[in-house]
């Protein structure tokens, strides 16, 4: 099946020079793109390659993140950013390429489909979520929501009820792994017989590793809670969230 892009020419040079743009695109990027797992901050790289000062053209950009790259972690965007979002994120990872007057042809594909309409308790909890002033302690750190975060766990298979039990919140993926002598809470991504990948719980943000089979000693379960990665929220921060997850 083929897909079809409705483009739409946006003036790349207001884009660049309008500095609410800007602030807006780098707010996104720092919420799901900036991590050390990732393209790092200010795109200087990271697990993922550096996208600063590589010289690339707006229109290699607005492509890349509207429909991702195939078969590596670089998801698609279109759909789960909006336009303005979109159009923000482009103009900020173009200034990061040093295009400061882009040519005004650069192309983005237009949405074709908005999110649902949230309630203002929602729309608190979604701007909670990936509050960047929590630096590692927002929610977005470990989990995507709408294109916005990273999904180091898996997706939620249903919501919690309420606050209590989403601090109660049980995490039977996660298991113990013992490396040189050191033993850490892991999230376990694949073991194969030539390499062990998982995300280090440790610290936050987890650290994704490889170890070979053979250093590394495996047993179920852990200690680790999720309750421990989200103590920069208080309770009515918490029941916002949770009414934000609800309403997607």
């Amino acid at each position: 099946m083929k897909c079809i892009f409705i483009l739409f020419f946006v003036p790349a040079l207001a884009l660049a020079q309008d500095p609410n743009v800007l602030k807006q695109g780098q707010d996104v990027f720092n919420k799901s793109c900036a991590t050390g797992y990732c393209h790092g901050a200010s795109g200087v790289g990271g697990g993922a390659p550096r996208i600063a000062a590589r010289g690339f053209d707006q229109a290699y950009i607005a492509n890349t993140i509207t429909r991702g790259i195939p078969n590596t972690g670089m998801q698609a965007f279109a759909g789960t950013l909006s336009q303005t979002e979109l159009n923000g994120v482009v103009a900020y990872v173009a200034r990061l390429n040093g295009i400061v007057s882009p040519a005004s042809s650069a192309a983005v594909p237009a949405q074709t489909a908005s999110g649902p309409v949230l309630s203002a308790e929602a729309a608190r909890g979604r701007q909670l979520f990936s509050d960047a002033v929590r630096s590692f302690g927002r929610c977005s750190t470990c989990h995507e929501v709408n294109g916005i975060g990273i999904p180091v766990a898996a997706p939620m298979g249903s919501i919690p009820e309420n606050v209590a039990a989403l601090r109660a919140l049980a995490t039977p993926r996660v298991s113990t792994a013992t490396v040189s002598g050191e033993t850490m809470p892991i999230l376990m991504l694949s073991n194969r017989t030539q390499s062990v990948l998982f995300y280090d719980l440790t610290a936050t943000p987890p650290v994704l590793r490889t170890e070979v089979p053979a250093a590394i000693r495996l047993r179920e379960g852990s200690d680790w809670r999720h309750s421990s990665v989200i103590g920069s929220y208080n309770d009515q921060e918490l029941s916002s969230i949770l009414e934000y997850l609800r309403s997607n």
